[in-house]
């Protein structure tokens, strides 16, 4: 049985973090978001859960997932791709997912 700081740090290093990004019907408008739960937080996207940018733009299609072994790896991603240009993230999305399918079912 694990105590103390042995149980942190194997409950730490079981978690994975995803970038994600999200789009609306006619792939006009792209989010990118980071989360520690990617069945949820896309989940709560679909159901308008979260207030905001994907809320008022109907943001709920899941096009892009990177998973990453630490937050601090996933938050320095996140932050590169919404520093990029927009062209940047179609790239990406187009040579991850070039149909542009929902992947929220193949989680």
């Amino acid at each position: 049985m694990l105590r103390g700081d042995e149980a942190i740090f194997s409950f730490m290093e079981e978690r994975i973090f995803y970038v994600y990004i999200l789009t609306n019907w006619n792939h006009r408008v792209l989010y990118v978001g980071v989360t520690n739960n990617i069945n949820r937080r896309i989940w709560e996207h679909k159901q308008k859960q979260v207030e905001g940018f994907t809320k008022k733009y109907n943001v709920t299609k899941l096009v892009y997932v990177e998973p990453f072994a630490t937050a601090t790896d996933a938050i320095t991603r996140e932050k590169q791709l919404k520093g990029g240009s927009r062209q940047k993230k179609i790239n990406l999305v187009n040579d991850y997912n070039p149909e542009w399918k929902d992947l929220y079912n193949e989680l």
